[in-house]
């Protein structure tokens, strides 16, 4: 399992420090490039619900073996032939790795539920690890010829491959069938959200565009859930979003990725921004600035691997409470102390440290409050929660710099300073929902296990 959330860590992170070097070789503008990652934002968007339903129905081994080979070859096509449209077609195939901790967690659950916490802690800190290693190596091989970072995903992919094809199948009974017409709606509605948060602000909030795709979001959204609801064997169980641990989980986790996640790129564009010019930023190279997000990833790596111990010690609901209040700490150290290099980085490694701690406890608590029958499509929505918390976060941000810029140049510090404000107090709500959620403690002669009321 670790291998192929390993390929999953990858794949999310080597094509960032690639595409502006690899889009001027190709011909990609920078409008492009950004087209591209809006193409993968709609391929996650689409595919985490389908996959997880899908595993539910036909077998988490099978389903995360097609989505393995659905990576591999992804990432096949990008290295061999590096052109738009293979690096379109490529990135939508990678997309599927929204499919892998759905499926793992089914398996997981199944097999070893009494290593479940601490196996998906491990998980998320491997992912987590990967992803700036990933960027690192990615970024390295591409020094002396662009396209040569290019293959760093496809060893991955196809030890991830092997070890799909090595591990025992999930023994949750299947039930079911696919509805075409409620993967349809939601489907489009998920896309068209995503579409009007990636494009608002370069189309206008009020534009016509805009209101068209959110309006097309709205009527699809909810023509899903009527015919969810009168459905004998719906894509996604209505009723699981009635449950109230799973949706303060799914709540928390939305909050969570706001900032932690949202702000990835602005914590980028600051680190790069020259003092002298801008007026604020530390003035790092693109090499420094990897080795900044691979030290948040390894201190992310280490609260994830903590999170089981703590929620023994301490219970899922202050896990939850102290992962939103770590997590606002850190955005608020970087509002009041952004003036040098080290008061900056002692607030970007505090928001790591909550990156890793949230992933852990809310993977784990989304596959343990609903039954076995239903982990794949509870984590699914998890993690549904997790990007458009992101994707919504990004935006909000990018929105806030439109609003303070200096001659329309650049971003006025004020710009940061209300980033940094808005994800703290999302965050504190967050540790807020955090307190809502309701579990019992496990047996003490358990050591392995964490609060779980299904356990109990």
């Amino acid at each position: 399992m670790t291998v192929v959330v390993v390929c999953s860590g990858v794949v999310q992170g080597y094509l960032t420090p690639l595409l502006p070097v690899i889009g001027r070789e190709v011909g990609i503008s920078g409008v492009g490039q950004n087209n591209l990652y809006l193409l993968s934002q709609l391929a996650f968007a689409a595919l985490t619900p389908l996959l997880a339903r899908w595993g539910d129905i036909h077998g988490h081994r099978r389903l995360l073996r097609i989505s393995v080979a659905m990576v591999a070859a992804g990432s096949l096509i990008v290295a061999v032939r590096p052109t738009t449209a293979t690096l379109a077609v490529g990135m939508v195939l990678q997309g599927a790795v929204v499919g892998f901790f759905p499926l793992l967690a089914g398996i997981l659950r199944s097999r070893a539920p009494e290593r479940g916490r601490v196996g998906m802690s491990v998980l998320v800190g491997a992912l987590l690890l990967s992803i700036g290693v990933g960027g690192l190596v990615a970024g390295s091989l591409s020094e002396r010829h662009a396209s040569a970072g290019l293959w760093t995903a496809v060893p991955f992919a196809l030890l991830a491959l092997a070890a799909a094809l090595a591990l025992p199948d999930s023994t949750t009974p299947r039930a079911g069938r696919f509805n075409a017409l409620a993967a349809t709606l939601l489907t489009t509605g998920l896309g068209a959200l995503v579409l009007v948060l990636a494009q608002g602000g370069t189309w206008g909030w009020g534009s016509l565009p805009s209101a068209g795709t959110a309006a097309t979001a709205v009527v699809c959204l909810a023509a899903w859930v009527r015919v969810e609801r009168r459905s004998a064997h719906p894509l996604v169980d209505v009723g699981l979003l009635r449950n109230p641990r799973l949706a303060v989980v799914s709540a928390h986790t939305f909050c969570a990725a706001f900032g932690t996640i949202g702000f990835l790129g602005a914590n980028a564009v600051f680190l790069g921004a020259r003092p002298d010019g801008d007026g604020y930023g530390m003035g790092l190279g693109s090499q420094a600035i990897a080795l900044v997000s691979l030290a948040m990833v390894v201190v992310g790596c280490a609260g994830s691997t903590a999170t089981p111990r703590l929620a023994r010690l301490a219970g899922d609901r202050t896990t939850l409470a102290l992962g939103g209040t770590v997590g606002a700490a850190g955005f608020l150290s970087l509002a009041l102390f952004h003036r040098s290099l080290p008061q900056y980085l002692a607030g970007v490694l505090v928001v790591g440290l909550a990156t890793g701690m949230f992933e852990a406890v809310t993977r784990t608590l989304s596959a343990e409050v609903v039954q076995y029958s239903e982990t794949a499509l509870s984590v699914g929505i998890n993690e549904l929660a997790l990007s458009l918390g992101a994707a919504i976060g990004a935006a909000v941000i990018g929105a806030l710099f439109a609003a303070h810029t200096v001659h329309g140049a650049g971003v006025a510090p004020a710009g940061y300073l209300w980033a940094w404000s808005v994800c703290a107090a999302v965050a504190l709500a967050g540790a807020a929902l955090g307190l809502l959620f309701r579990g019992t403690r496990a047996p003490a002669r358990s050591p392995l296990l964490a609060p779980s009321g299904e356990t109990a």
